[in-house]
């Protein structure tokens, strides 16, 4: 009986493995010591962090300043763009994956600090949050476009890096240009 329970739970735990992130990945491991993530983290990295700004993006034009609103829109078309081609390649069979249904609490937990930020402190909450996952994706993105284990994945992730390294550097400009001095300057939130 003991047997047939340590095979269970090993079954469970692998195939649950199999469809989650790998931990290495989830903790930053992998980014830490530059390691290529599966292709399974790699979609599940991707779908989840296109659906988190396309929904941070849609925060952003209801709540941001002038910036933050283009920025936004920005966000919104570049990620619902990637978030097809990635549900093409899985649905096509061109990359044995599965795609996330949902957003983990995590990503969700960031939105919801969007949504409830004071309109004096959104910016503080948007930008450097812009900042931090952009870095994640250009980091993601570089190490599988250079050792990820399917070539059109892999070919797709180097195509799309200069478009995300362009998303941080937009990231970082706002950022910057929220630390600037406003003394005597309105803080323009149209």
């Amino acid at each position: 009986m003991k047997k047939l329970l340590v095979i269970f739970a090993a079954t469970t735990m692998l195939t649950g493995a199999a469809l989650a992130e790998s931990v290495t990945e989830k903790t930053g491991v992998n980014s830490a010591l530059g390691v290529s993530p599966s292709t399974q983290d790699f979609v599940t990295e991707v779908a989840t962090s296109d659906m988190t700004e396309i929904a941070a993006g849609k925060i952003a034009q209801e709540r941001g300043n002038v910036a933050e609103k283009k920025f936004g829109a920005q966000m919104v078309a570049d990620h619902t763009r990637t978030s097809e081609e990635v549900k093409a390649m899985v649905a096509g069979g061109k990359v044995k994956a599965e795609l996330p249904k949902a957003l983990p609490s995590s990503a969700q937990g960031k939105l919801d600090d969007l949504k409830n930020a004071k309109p004096a402190d959104f910016s503080a909450a948007y930008d450097p949050m812009q900042v931090s996952a952009h870095e994640d994706a250009v980091s993601l993105f570089e190490r599988y476009g250079k050792s990820g284990d399917n070539a059109e994945l892999k070919a797709w992730a180097s195509k799309t890096l200069p478009a995300l390294k362009y998303h941080l550097d937009m990231a970082n400009q706002l950022d910057k240009d929220r630390m600037r001095p406003t003394v005597g300057q309105s803080n323009d939130r149209r």
